[in-house]
């Protein structure tokens, strides 16, 4: 495509703007799509806050359909609905906020005709795969993953179920058999319920919402995701766990004021590592092709399960203003103002 596209562009003073930018080139494995809806995350205001790498294109989940295809792939095809995730903020060639994104055909899945708008199929981007990754990956927690169920019930432990990345863990591990404890705002305890959970405490107890957890749970606790990651969520998700320990994945890297046991061990996982592509941030991350083939292997079931309806979407809060709404709605989360529902734009009709 010779014309130039529309994106959302990191600028050097810690901004974004709408720019005239280049269409990303197609290659023989990838696909290229018109992008309708994308959906927002922390880690976008976070890039543009703190990495700051002027002339990336920022966002991470898209909807949108296919309109070029590399030679080599079969499927999604030309005019399919499909749905991913991309790495924002990072590339001058990849980023969700944009008229048209590249990525490659394995880490895109098509959206089941009949099931999903492109607003609601958005949602299934950086916090599904995180949620995915964390759970399942067998170098994280390692846990049976559906549409398999594990032999007996056990309990995990989900902190911030109401969170993106909490919702979808509920999901998941109720889909697989397992019970499942989180903590929620109050006002969001019947969304986290009707996920799947089976205890849900408002965290704002301190001690007393610990103990009810260990009560609820037969204190055999052993694996636990902590979808906040911060200080406080650290050291409550660590003294959730029963007496034998266990491990605690993170999202953002383990605080060490946070370690008040020995024998509980907290693991980072960063889902940039399941998209094929070296990248930078504090480190330098090399390609993982452990975790690119589980991530692919996954989404190849995924269209199965939205299909049936045993996967359900964030909440939707559809911010009007397409492309250029952005900045507000990054301030509104900058500000801690979204609780229990997705931030998602309109690019395209």
């Amino acid at each position: 495509m010779a014309a130039p596209m529309k994106a959302l562009v990191v600028q050097e003073d810690k901004t974004v703007a709408v720019l005239d930018h280049p269409v990303p080139a197609v290659g023989d494995d990838d696909i290229l799509f018109r992008t309708v809806a994308v959906a927002q995350n922390p880690t976008d205001w976070k890039f543009v806050d703190h990495v700051t790498r002027p002339g990336t294109i920022l966002g991470c989940d898209f909807s949108g359909y296919v309109v070029q295809a590399g030679k080599n792939v079969a499927s999604p095809a030309v005019g399919d609905h499909v749905a991913g995730f991309v790495q924002g903020g990072t590339f001058v060639d990849s980023g969700a906020y944009a008229e048209y994104i590249r990525t490659p055909a394995e880490l895109a899945w098509v959206v089941p005709q009949g099931t999903l708008s492109h607003e609601e199929a958005a949602t299934f981007g950086c916090a599904f795969w995180t949620a995915v990754q964390a759970l399942f990956h067998p170098a994280r927690l390692g846990l049976v993953a559906p549409p398999l169920k594990v032999d007996a019930p056990e309990w995990i432990f989900v902190y911030g179920g109401s969170s993106s990345v909490g919702q979808f863990a509920i999901q998941l591990l109720h889909l697989a058999g397992y019970k499942v404890a989180t903590t929620a705002s109050p006002h969001n305890h019947a969304l986290v319920r009707a996920l799947g959970a089976d205890v849900v405490v408002d965290h704002s107890a301190g001690a007393e919402a610990i103990a009810a957890l260990k009560a609820a749970t037969g204190d055999t606790v052993t694996a636990a995701l902590d979808a906040i990651s911060l200080r406080k969520s650290q050291e409550f998700t660590a003294r959730v766990l029963g007496p034998r320990g266990g491990k605690v994945i993170l999202l953002l890297q383990p605080n060490p004021e946070a370690r008040v046991r020995e024998d509980v061990v907290f693991q980072h996982t960063l889902i940039y590592t399941a998209l094929g592509r070296e990248f930078a941030l504090a480190t330098l991350y090399p390609v993982s092709a452990a975790d690119y083939a589980h991530m692919t292997a996954f989404l190849r079931i995924v269209p199965a399960l939205v299909q049936t309806g045993a996967l359900r979407p964030n909440p939707v809060r559809l911010w009007e203003g397409g492309l250029a709404a952005v900045p507000d709605g990054l301030q509104y989360m900058r500000e801690g103002r979204v609780s229990g529902e997705k931030i998602v734009y309109r690019v395209a009709a």
